[in-house]
């Protein structure tokens, strides 16, 4: 992901600010949960956030009807991204934490059309691991998985 730093000072954030209207935007979308707008470095045109309007870190931070509403407004746009400009390709792309490229401590997820030489690169190195590994690893998860009520 392309570099940002976010210069806000220690405890305000730059997307609660864009929120509650004190910073401009080009907003698309917004609805009770969630807010749309353009990212301000386009990795292609029609690039979009889809952010939560309560200010939360991480994926792990979210309530589940935000989640869903950040789902339902990213299709939303990736719909309109579709009509307005013909991508043949859109990736979503949500990081958490500084180790998986979060710039913007605010969750929020990118809704980016794609074309065929774009300079984006989502690649990394396979691990390979063997199907009992795989399977000890499912295992611990499906544990740690809490019941839903």
């Amino acid at each position: 992901m392309p570099l940002f730093v976010d210069t806000s000072p220690p405890g305000q954030c730059i997307f609660c600010r864009l929120v509650a209207g004190e910073i401009p935007a080009a907003r698309v979308y917004e609805d009770t949960l969630t807010i749309a707008f353009m990212d301000i470095g386009q990795v292609n045109p029609g690039h979009v956030l889809v952010a939560t309007k309560r200010h939360a870190a991480t994926l792990l931070d979210i309530t589940p009807q935000e989640a869903a509403a950040v789902m339902q407004t990213a299709q939303r746009v990736a719909s309109a991204i579709q009509a307005t400009f013909d991508p043949p390709g859109i990736t979503l792309l949500q990081a958490n934490g500084r180790e998986g490229d979060q710039t913007v401590f605010h969750f929020h997820l990118h809704v980016v059309p794609r074309h065929a030489q774009d300079g984006i690169a989502l690649s990394w190195p396979r691990k390979n691991p063997d199907a009992t590994t795989l399977q000890d690893y499912a295992a611990q998860l499906t544990r740690a998985i809490a019941p839903t009520p």
